[in-house]
């Protein structure tokens, strides 16, 4: 069937607060008649906020973060406050959905249990009322990969298809198309999304002039716009691409040498101490603890006795004040940087050799170690949006850092982890091949 060359979109005011219980097909359709009235062959956009209020998915006085936690089945990407997560619905989206905007203060908004369900029986109730055939889309907001801005795409729909497949067509030069299927029931919600607002308070729209989209039956729903996991070209988020080890994410890691002013989200950096500690430990031992500074004084501090240490061993060592004063500037770096980690090797649980080579080779099982917790936390705070570096300088004044710090003399210093936001571009990195760092036997 040829498409007609063009449609109307009707925003539908006069629906009142929408409450637990409520028909809802009962309120569309007075204000629907009130308005423009219903046509056989319309499409309904309803926004999935009043879905979810008449369904009862408020929730008053409770934590966000663990309703999205309850909400979601994976996590996508996290970076600050924000995160990306699957719905068990199948959504990739922001937050599982959970909103606290046009609701009352102190609540939130959950997706509607089934979208689907409710777009199927929103249909057969206006039907009931009206006699028409009509379409229906329930709509939500999104973000999208790659492109600024926001937009709403359908989460529920019923009498659509919600997919035009075109493969196997042909365009006006006579060229077969092989990939394009169009999001059909996605565009409807954008373009209802033009006349409904965010702050409008017009929950629904009405497309008028598309009837040939509407189908007899309700259809499959939002189901086929769900790209599987075999289909996902970007399935790895930073969650999955640390713990996956993507190479992706570890060619990220740069050491970045100068920082922004800009705070420092603590939770971040404990994330990534969380991921830090999931490297291989020997006798299945925690040999890592890591001492955040993330006060000015904390950092002020230990970076002034790790100074002092530094411009005592250089004068005994036979230096002058000018090269004293050269060498003690380049502990810019760590003073430049909003926050400080200083990972320590702890070795309890290592075994007892009574012979140096054992009871070295020992020892060194738990620096590799140490090494591991390290790169995982670099790693971590990349894909945090972070930039870090890691510097070796605590490892020389060892008894001054535990004593400035206050730990205990079992807590070895393994360097110290200046982080913060890049204040500009890392530096190239040198070339490297694999053919230079491997060897085959």
């Amino acid at each position: 069937m040829t498409p007609p060359r063009g449609y109307e979109v009707l925003g539908i005011p006069g629906i009142p607060e929408v409450r637990e219980g409520d028909d809802l097909g009962e309120l569309i359709a007075d204000a629907v008649a009130a308005g423009p009235g219903l046509r056989d062959g319309d499409i309904l956009v309803v926004t999935s906020k009043i879905v979810s209020k008449a369904e009862g998915r408020l929730l008053r006085g409770v934590d966000r973060d663990k309703v999205i936690d309850a909400e979601a089945v994976r996590v996508v990407a996290r970076r600050g406050d924000t995160r990306i997560v699957e719905t068990r619905h199948g959504f990739v989206m922001a937050a599982a959905g959970v909103d606290a905007s046009n609701t009352e203060p102190g609540t939130l908004l959950l997706l509607p249990e089934d979208s689907d369900a409710s777009a199927r029986a929103l249909r057969a109730s206006l039907a009931a009322r009206t006699s028409c055939r009509v379409g229906v889309v329930v709509s939500d907001t999104f973000g999208r990969p790659w492109r600024m801005g926001l937009t709403d795409v359908a989460i529920g729909v019923a009498g659509l298809d919600a997919l035009d497949d075109h493969r196997g067509r042909s365009d006006t030069h006579g060229n077969e198309l092989a990939v394009t299927v169009t999001a059909v029931v996605d565009e409807l919600a954008s373009a209802a999304e033009l006349v409904k607002g965010k702050a409008g308070a017009v929950p629904v729209a009405v497309v008028r002039g598309l009837g040939h989209l509407v189908t007899d039956g309700d259809g499959e729903g939002v189901r086929p716009l769900v790209r599987s996991s075999a289909e996902d070209m970007f399935r790895l988020g930073t969650d999955d691409a640390l713990r996956e080890g993507a190479a992706q994410a570890v060619a990220a890691r740069r050491t970045i040498r100068a920082f922004a002013s800009d705070p420092v989200d603590p939770d971040a950096v404990r994330r990534a101490v969380g991921a830090a500690i999931t490297a291989p430990a020997p006798h299945h031992t925690v040999p890592w603890r890591f001492v955040l500074l993330e006060s000015p004084s904390a950092r002020a501090e230990l970076l002034d006795a790790m100074r002092d240490a530094w411009i005592r061993d250089l004068r005994a060592d036979g230096f002058d004040d000018a090269a004293v004063t050269r060498r003690v500037a380049r502990g810019d770096l760590l003073r430049g940087a909003p926050c400080l980690a200083v990972p320590c090797l702890v070795t309890e649980g290592a075994h007892a050799y009574p012979d140096a080579k054992r009871a070295a080779a020992e020892r060194e099982m738990f620096v590799v170690s140490a090494g591991a917790a390290v790169q995982n936390f670099l790693i971590a705070l990349t894909t945090e949006g972070l930039g870090s570096a890691w510097v070796s300088s605590t490892m020389f004044c060892r008894d001054t850092v535990r004593s400035t710090l206050d730990l205990p003399d079992s807590w070895d210093p393994m360097g110290a982890i200046a982080i913060g936001h890049p204040a500009e571009p890392p530096r190239d990195r040198p070339a490297r091949t694999i053919d230079d760092v491997v060897v085959v036997r």
